[in-house]
C-alpha cells in the first residue's frame, strides 16, 4: 500500500514559558538557547529534512519570534497571543487544511521517525487525531494514557501507565472541524474526540525524546 507522505507541521510556540523564568523574562520560549541557535530552530531543522512545509504559532514576545523565524524561512507564521492552544485548528486558514499535518510543541527536542508514524497513521485508518507515546521520563511530567488496543480512552496527570503523551500528534484540522464542536483547549478537545473514539494512540515511539518545561529540565538537557 502506498502512504501519502505528510509533509505539514505546525509547532506550536506562543507560551509565555513561566517556568522558564527568569530565562523567559525577555524572550520567548522557542527562543531559548540550544545548540548554538536556539530550542525552536534546532526543531525547525529536524522537521526540514523530512518536511516542506512548516507553520508556527506566535504569542508573548511574538515580534522576537516572528523575526527569528522568518531567518529559518518557515513556511507561515500565525499569532495566537492571548488563544487558547488548539484555536488555530477552529479559527485560522488551518480550519481549511483537508489533509493530516504533524502537531508539535517548541520544547521537544526528539528524533522520531516520520515515514514510520505516517504509514501508522494509514493503517489505523486516519482518526481524527492520533498521539505519538513515549516512555515515561524521569522528571518529566505527562499526560498518561489508557487505551483498548489504539484507542484512547482516558488521559489522567495522576494516575500512571506504562506510556504517556509527547506533544506530537498527527490531525487532520478539516475533519475535526466537521465533527468536534469549537474549543481552544486541546485538553478539551482530546476529551471531547475520546468521546467519539477518535483519539488513536501510535504504535511508533520516538528514539528519542526529551521536553523543556521548567529550568531543571533546560539544566538536564544542555548537560547531555
Amino acid at each position: 500500500m502506498t502512504y501519502k507522505k505528510i509533509n505539514n507541521a505546525f509547532i506550536m510556540a506562543a507560551g509565555r514559558g513561566t517556568r522558564l523564568m527568569p530565562l523567559t523574562k525577555k524572550i520567548p520560549k522557542g527562543l531559548v538557547k540550544f545548540k548554538q541557535s536556539s530550542l525552536i530552530a534546532s526543531g525547525i531543522r529536524k522537521l526540514k529534512k523530512y518536511i516542506d512545509h512548516i507553520h508556527i504559532s506566535v504569542g508573548y514576545k511574538g515580534p522576537i519570534l516572528a523575526k527569528h523565524l522568518i531567518e529559518e524561512k518557515v513556511s507561515s507564521i500565525i499569532n495566537t497571543d492571548k488563544k487558547g492552544n488548539s484555536w488555530w485548528i477552529f479559527n485560522s486558514i488551518f480550519r481549511t487544511f483537508d489533509y493530516p499535518i504533524y502537531v508539535l510543541t517548541c520544547d521537544n527536542v526528539t528524533n522520531i521517525n516520520f515515514k514510520k508514524i505516517e504509514k501508522d497513521y494509514y493503517k489505523k485508518g486516519q482518526p481524527l487525531c492520533m498521539i505519538i507515546p513515549t516512555k515515561p521520563v524521569e522528571g518529566l511530567v505527562g499526560d498518561y494514557i489508557f487505551r483498548k488496543k489504539n484507542i484512547i480512552k482516558k488521559l489522567s496527570r495522576n494516575t500512571k501507565s506504562d506510556i504517556y503523551c509527547t506533544g506530537i500528534q498527527v490531525l487532520n484540522p478539516k475533519k475535526i472541524n466537521d465533527r468536534i464542536k469549537k474549543t481552544e483547549d486541546f485538553n478539551i478537545l482530546w476529551k471531547r474526540l475520546i468521546r467519539v473514539n477518535q483519539l488513536y494512540v501510535s504504535d511508533i515511539k520516538p528514539k528519542r525524546w526529551y521536553t523543556v518545561d521548567n529550568l531543571e529540565n533546560y539544566k538536564n538537557l544542555i548537560k547531555k
